[in-house]
C-alpha cells in the first residue's frame, strides 16, 4: 500500500478515535462459528451495542494499492495528496506556533 494512503487511514482512526468512536483493525474473516470478527473480536456483538441507532460504518483496507487522488487546496491554489494542504498547514504552524 502507497505510505501516503496508509498515513491518510491513520489519521482517519486517529480522528476518529478523537470523537470517543470505536476502532477495530485487523483482519476480517469468519470466525469458527461462521461470524465476521476482525481479529479475535466479533462483529455481530460488537454492531450489537449500535442497534438501532444512525451509524457511519467505514472500512478501509490496507492493502488497497491504489493511488490518493491529488487534490487542490481552496485556500492557496496549491496541489498535494493526503488530508490537509501541506503549505497551509506550515503556514498555520508558522504563524500560530501549532498544527
Amino acid at each position: 500500500m502507497p505510505a501516503v494512503r496508509k498515513a491518510a487511514l491513520r489519521e482517519l482512526a486517529a480522528a476518529a478515535y478523537e470523537l470517543d468512536a470505536e476502532v477495530m483493525q485487523g483482519e476480517l474473516h469468519k470466525d469458527s462459528q461462521g461470524e465476521w470478527a476482525i481479529g479475535e473480536a466479533a462483529l455481530n456483538g460488537w454492531l450489537e451495542r449500535y442497534a438501532g441507532q444512525q451509524v457511519y460504518l467505514i472500512i478501509a483496507s490496507l492493502e488497497d494499492e491504489r493511488p490518493l487522488p491529488s487534490k487542490t487546496c481552496r485556500t492557496c491554489g496549491t496541489e498535494y495528496t493526503g488530508m490537509e494542504c501541506p503549505r497551509c498547514r506550515e503556514a498555520r504552524v508558522r504563524l500560530r506556533g501549532r498544527g
